[in-house]
């Protein structure tokens, strides 16, 4: 039994109620996490507010920055724990969790050495005036994290808020939330005070609903659908409390006919499969020059097909999807692309070790998609890559900019001024040219345009988005 994490304590939910947490490896129910309710919520949000009047607003920058570190090394330490909590948690194969704790002790070491480094300016003005600027925190923030990459979003957000002096109250998706439950505890043991970092667990239209009104949070960072986005911009709205919002994508592999094609087609194959394909920037539309079109097919339909998904514990190319409403939500992709005639170039293989409880799919690679069909406009959030050809240069970013979606891009060529071109071109928050990710740094701010949300995380261009701007204007004579 699991419980919400408040006020470095753990407490049980008042509602009395559970949510039975699944091995999404076999279906199978293994622990249990509380069902928490709105007076939870706010209780974390009291405790928020009394940790940062009471102690939290005296330590200075650099001291935030040590105790950040302290944190990161203690996460190291326990790396392997974590990486298993995770690995059990949301199906992820035992590369990808390791990957992602090292990311979250990353994070947590990039903030600890941008707290002191978050500057204001001085503004010249009239004679007689000394006009400066300072940056605050906003308060008591509020995280609502997703299930496909809880530790890494947690130390994105909740990294940055804490560097830059705000306390954080979390709400982690009741699918998969484990591993900050754990990480919260970790903090305490490094001496981070009472009611710095607060966890409540439970279902989103009961606890997130609770966060996105109540009046004690000043700034909500979240990541999510668009549609549930949009409630929370309306909700936030009535208080007019500020929000950063990752919304996801339907981000365009771009591979021009002078492409490296050794290079590119792992980083194609890798941006669709990572993490079963649950990922914001999945590289889920491949769009390549009409000169290249049927030999790249080709060859990536031989490595599809060689790709094999199983138990996490197996670590193979792919480990199952998070529960079985997102596998049912692949399968209705697919149903509907063999409905449209869609051809299927290649698919991989579900080992047969895999329990037939478990939640999996294959990885697919369709061709031939119209652009406006919705496996072209649609956030699967699954295995699934759409090639689509394209003729030369205008029309590859008619396509690439035909979606709501504008969070990243890749692009694949060695023409250095196609490659400018395209960067200027394309609509999204962030282009990777001959790569992919980039390695995912965290010091590379973060995030979209259009329905892929606005704000940014990651890097220092997050602490911007975590305080408020303050003009200090001095008359002196």
């Amino acid at each position: 039994m699991q419980f919400n994490y408040i006020a470095n304590a753990c407490t049980p939910s008042s509602s009395g109620r559970t949510i039975a947490m699944l091995d999404p490896s076999d279906g199978q129910p293994y622990d249990e996490i509380q069902r928490s309710n709105a007076a939870d919520l706010d209780l974390a949000v009291r405790a928020a507010r009394q940790g940062l009047e009471a102690v939290w607003h005296k330590f200075s920058a650099a001291e935030r920055g040590r105790l950040l570190m302290r944190l990161s090394l203690k996460i190291t330490e326990h790396a392997d724990e974590l990486s298993a909590i995770e690995q059990r948690d949301c199906g992820k194969p035992t590369k990808q969790a390791r990957a992602d704790a090292a990311a979250l002790a990353r994070y947590f070491e990039f903030y600890a050495g941008a707290c002191d480094k978050l500057h204001g300016e001085t503004i010249p003005y009239l004679d007689g005036y000394s006009v400066l600027t300072w940056r605050e925190p906003h308060g008591v923030t509020g995280h609502i994290i997703p299930w496909n990459y809880p530790m890494q979003i947690f130390g994105r957000s909740v990294g940055g808020a804490l560097a830059a002096g705000n306390v954080c109250v979390v709400k982690p998706a009741e699918d998969a939330c484990l591993s900050l439950l754990r990480v919260a505890q970790l903090a305490a043991e490094v001496g981070f005070p009472a009611g710095v970092i607060n966890i409540v667990t439970g279902y989103g239209h009961e606890v997130g609903d609770a966060l996105a009104r109540h009046p004690g949070i000043d700034h909500i960072s979240f990541t999510g659908s668009p549609a549930i986005g949009t409630l929370i911009q309306q909700v936030a709205a009535q208080r007019h409390c500020p929000v950063t919002l990752e919304l996801g994508g339907k981000s365009p592999q771009i591979v021009f006919a002078d492409a490296d094609l050794e290079a590119a087609v792992p980083a194609i194959i890798s941006g669709i499969v990572q993490n079963s394909g649950q990922t914001c920037s999945a590289g889920s539309r491949l769009l390549v020059d009409l000169a290249i079109y049927e030999p790249l097919l080709e060859r990536l339909g031989q490595a599809f097909e060689n790709l094999r998904v199983g138990p996490a514990a197996m670590d193979l190319d792919l480990g199952p999807l998070i529960r079985q409403q997102q596998q049912q939500r692949v399968w209705d992709f697919l149903s509907d692309a063999q409905v449209a005639n869609i051809t299927m170039v290649a698919q991989g293989k579900v080992v047969e070790e895999a329990p037939q409880t478990g939640f999996y799919q294959a990885p697919t690679l369709l061709r031939d998609v119209p652009v406006t069909h919705r496996l072209a406009q649609e956030e699967v959030f699954g295995p699934v890559l759409v090639a689509m050809s394209f003729r030369d240069e205008d029309h590859a970013v008619e396509m690439a900019n035909a979606t709501p979606f504008g969070l990243v891009a890749g692009v694949w060529t060695a023409d250095g001024a196609r490659q400018f071109r395209m960067a200027r071109r394309i609509r999204s928050g962030q282009v990777f040219i001959n790569n992919y990710g980039a390695g995912g740094g965290v010091e590379l701010p973060f995030g979209g345009i259009k329905s892929s949300g606005y704000g940014r995380e990651k890097g220092v261009e997050a602490l911007h988005g975590f305080t408020t701007l303050k003009t200090v204007a001095i008359k002196h004579g």
